[in-house]
């Protein structure tokens, strides 16, 4: 596994004040040759990156635990190497979605941008965030604790949670001046990431203290989520943001709910421990999960 820094270049601006426009009719309209068959196509739009601050790659990361490779993606804290502070560590899924929209499925959700805006203002402790990327139609059965065939496999988030505790996190802490602690520690996701995030930092509390669970996919196996929650037999030490939006289907809402009131059943307090969010208009898709990351570093990461 190799690691390195990415370099952006800017994006180039448009053509400078005075540039000549090519010449048009004097009649004013405007004739074009039409293509001819022969002449290849035009290359492809240049990959246009949007990562802002320090962030660095590991390509090719493996696991004696899951079949298939993955990059990992780190963002670190203005002004990293320029001190010898330690930091907390925000562990995120869907890696490719966080920082980059030349990488991401649709928009991406600008954790670079915000936990950099939130850092320097203040209005959070300085940390670092680590995204691991999905490995494309593997995720189901990575994301999910048990198999449904019908929905495309799954049962494999335990071996992911391994790969994650046993393998991923002694590197992160080896490479980075990184706060170990399961206190110090989070980890978050959306969707099936939600269902993922929750269910390993109930079955690692001693690696994880903080968990971000946005629109997760309760539904899967019939609430296995909130049968998880319920079969606890004490609380474990857990600082958890949960969240849904109002458009994203009819169970989705629902869903949320009865898992807050699962958690709250064993003893978390809501506003303490435990923040809910119902946000009015917000779908299943990154650009929601973008338009409030901002609360949930602020929630989980609050300025000490």
């Amino acid at each position: 596994m190799t690691a390195s820094e990415i370099i952006v270049s800017e994006t180039p601006s448009e053509s400078p004040p005075g540039t000549a426009a090519p010449d048009a009719p004097a009649n004013g309209s405007v004739q074009s040759a039409a293509p001819d068959p022969s002449d290849p196509p035009p290359p492809p739009d240049p990959v246009v990156h949007t990562l802002t601050g320090d962030v660095r790659t590991h390509e090719g990361f493996t696991s004696r635990y899951l079949k298939h490779e993955r990059t990992v993606i780190v963002w670190l804290p203005p002004g990293y190497d320029a001190t010898a502070a330690r930091y907390p560590v925000l562990y995120l899924h869907d890696g490719q979605n966080l920082f980059d929209r030349a990488t991401s499925f649709g928009d991406e959700w600008e954790v670079d941008e915000t936990s950099q805006r939130l850092v320097t203002t203040g209005a959070i402790e300085p940390l670092i965030v680590v995204g691991v990327y999905n490995t494309g139609e593997h995720r189901i059965d990575e994301y999910t604790p048990t198999p449904m065939p019908e929905k495309g496999g799954g049962g494999h988030a335990d071996d992911y949670g391994r790969m994650l505790v046993e393998e991923l996190k002694p590197l992160i802490d080896a490479t980075y001046r990184t706060l170990p602690s399961a206190a110090s520690t989070g980890i978050g996701g959306s969707s099936l990431g939600g269902l993922l995030s929750l269910h390993l930092a109930l079955r690692y509390p001693t690696a994880f203290g903080r968990v971000a669970v946005l629109s997760p996919s309760v539904w899967w196996d019939n609430r296995v989520l909130i049968r998880e929650v319920e079969a606890l037999e004490r609380k474990p030490s857990l600082r958890i943001w949960l969240d849904v939006g109002t458009e994203e289907g009819d169970e989705a809402a629902p869903d949320a709910r009865a898992l807050r009131d699962a958690l709250v059943a064993r003893g978390w307090v809501l506003g303490e421990d435990l923040a809910y969010e119902e946000v009015e208009g917000a779908g299943h898709n990154e650009q929601a999960w973008a338009a409030r990351i901002d609360r949930v570093l602020q929630y989980l990461f609050p300025r000490r």
